[in-house]
């Protein structure tokens, strides 16, 4: 560029050149110290307020990391289906109630012909029972999955199947007995 394009350039932006009225420097600055000392004392303020506030917050966040450590063990014995929803508060029940109901007639059905099938049946029952331990943990881990809700009441509806299942072969036992014993007398 040349030298005069480039004081024309400056000539033609207009620029402010008028001079400020006299005391102009002395009001600002007069105006300036006032804020100054207004945020003076704003900033006592908030220097006592700022400790207090960390010490709250310090105890917020052990009191939350805390919380993520003491509150799963707490919620591993509640995490079944019963904490879901009342509808599966009344589905754990019922499947409860019939399992209890199958282990009594499973127990009343105790003899030594049947007592092999019996504690294999308990064998495979506790096999059952810690996969459903497994599945609590599960769904504190997924957050109540519906997969692992699924999983939960099929394996109570699996206790329930063996359970009939051995019942159904005590049956069969008795009855092969009872046929043998006829036919030996006759």
């Amino acid at each position: 560029m040349k030298n005069n394009e480039f004081n024309g350039l400056f000539e033609d932006l207009n620029f402010d050149i008028e001079e400020p009225h006299t005391g102009h420097e002395k009001r600002f600055f007069k105006k300036l110290s006032k804020r100054s000392r207004v945020s003076e004392k704003k900033g006592k303020v908030r220097s006592l307020w700022a400790p207090i506030i960390g010490i709250a917050a310090s105890f917020l966040l052990a009191f939350f990391l805390l919380g993520e450590f003491i509150t799963p063990a707490a919620s591993a014995k509640n995490s079944d289906l019963a904490s879901i929803s009342s509808e599966m508060k009344q589905t754990q029940e019922f499947y409860t109630g019939v399992i209890k109901k199958e282990l009594t007639a499973l127990n009343e059905e105790k003899s030594p012909e049947t007592e092999v099938i019996i504690n294999d049946a308990l064998i495979q029952m506790e096999k059952l029972d810690r996969n459903y331990e497994n599945l609590k943990k599960d769904l504190i881990k997924s957050g109540k999955d519906n997969r692992v809700i699924h999983a939960m009441i099929q394996n109570f509806q699996q206790r329930i199947d063996l359970l009939n299942n051995v019942l159904t072969q005590i049956e069969n036992i008795k009855t092969l007995k009872k046929d043998s014993y006829e036919n030996n007398i006759i």
